[in-house]
């Protein structure tokens, strides 16, 4: 019997965990891209771009492709997608699955300022001028035209467009991993005071707070939204286990 399983994407673990399946026989997957990404990476199983259309269009599309299993493996910020994935697996009556990566925690020697959105971290960064290093998408930086006092180094996946109104603002178009050492080299460079960046977890975008530990510098981090309560894993082996149990739990009991 084939399982079809749509995963909800754009993160690094999405793409992983379709590739761990896009092996099985026993599976007919379908990655799930919102097209924000001008230029996203090549991906090992079919891929469907762009929104549903809330959770009433993501619970037509689950009935219509008689979808088994929906996981929703979106960025921890993606709040409002995640809520919607819940909404409308209740809807379809399908099973649904969260990939959810643990975020950072405090740890000895970082100095954290914790904010809710742009508008907190603008003021957190205060009046007096300061040498900004903003690692966020093209969505959060349009808050910090407000604080044209400050210097910016913007660092995102896709061009800032248009171009944050400030006088100085610095521009860096790169795609984690991103290694400590090239992040501590980075911060030097710049004479970077602050950074301020989404509380993202995993390894591949921890280097900035490692290095910031090392050389003292300030982090401004958005705190993670609440998302719905549903069956989830930390990391894509442990889900990779939850789907061998969700498609094959006959097979395991030996029935």
């Amino acid at each position: 019997m084939t399982h079809r399983i749509l995963i909800l994407g754009g993160t690094t673990e999405a793409r992983q965990l379709a590739a761990k399946l896009a092996g099985r026989g026993d599976l007919d997957i379908t990655l799930s891209l919102a097209g924000r990404t001008e230029n996203p990476l090549a991906q090992p199983v079919p891929v469907r771009t762009g929104g549903f259309g809330g959770a009433q269009g993501l619970a037509d599309w689950l009935a219509g492709h008689k979808t088994d299993l929906l996981i929703d493996a979106t960025h921890p910020y993606a709040a409002r997608i995640s809520a919607n994935a819940a909404e409308a697996a209740r809807m379809a009556g399908v099973p649904i699955f969260a990939l959810r990566r643990p975020g950072w925690e405090l740890g000895d020697g970082d100095r954290w300022t914790l904010v809710e959105d742009g508008e907190q971290a603008v003021a957190a960064l205060g009046e007096t001028p300061r040498r900004v290093f903003l690692a966020l998408g093209r969505q959060e930086v349009a808050a910090f035209e407000t604080a044209p006092q400050h210097a910016y180094v913007i660092r995102s996946v896709d061009p800032i467009e248009p171009p944050l109104g400030v006088p100085d603002a610095t521009y860096i178009l790169a795609r984690g991993p991103f290694a400590e050492a090239d992040e501590r080299a980075l911060l030097k460079t710049h004479k970077i005071d602050v950074i301020v960046a989404k509380n993202s977890g995993g390894q591949a975008t921890y280097g900035k707070i490692a290095a910031a530990r090392q050389l003292g510098v300030e982090v401004i981090l958005f705190r993670r939204p609440p998302l719905p309560e549903v069956l989830s894993a930390p990391s894509v082996s442990a889900m990779a286990e939850m789907v061998d149990h969700f498609v094959g739990p006959a097979e395991k009991r030996g029935v």
